[in-house]
């Protein structure tokens, strides 16, 4: 349950950094809006999650789905570099978020 809401808040980080775009440096009421709300969500489910998983854990993964999710809209959205190397370290990030998740165990 736990893993799922960090993905969730992961999620959320990707919506604040994408949307720290939209709000032209928080000079659009809406989109700063909008930005605003999904930092306090992301940290808020962060918090909630470092209660029960490992803090340096939860963190890497969280930073990393933020990187991931952002890298690839950035792509997509705002029409930033596609170059194999660029994909390519993307994936290592991938890989290291999923070697986290399958190598961490819990605390009791």
């Amino acid at each position: 349950m736990y893993w799922f809401i960090l993905f969730i808040a992961g999620l959320f980080e990707i919506a604040w950094a994408v949307g720290l775009k939209y709000s032209d440096g928080f000079s659009k009421l809406w989109p700063s809006v909008f930005t605003a709300a999904s930092m306090i969500i992301s940290v808020s489910l962060l918090a909630l999650v470092v209660k029960h998983l490992p803090v340096g854990t939860a963190y890497a993964i969280w930073t990393g789905i933020g990187a991931v999710g952002t890298a690839i809209l950035g792509i997509i959205l705002f029409n930033e570099s596609k170059e194999f190397i660029r994909i390519f370290f993307i994936f290592l990030i991938v890989v290291g978020i999923v070697g986290l998740k399958l190598f961490t165990t819990e605390p009791v």
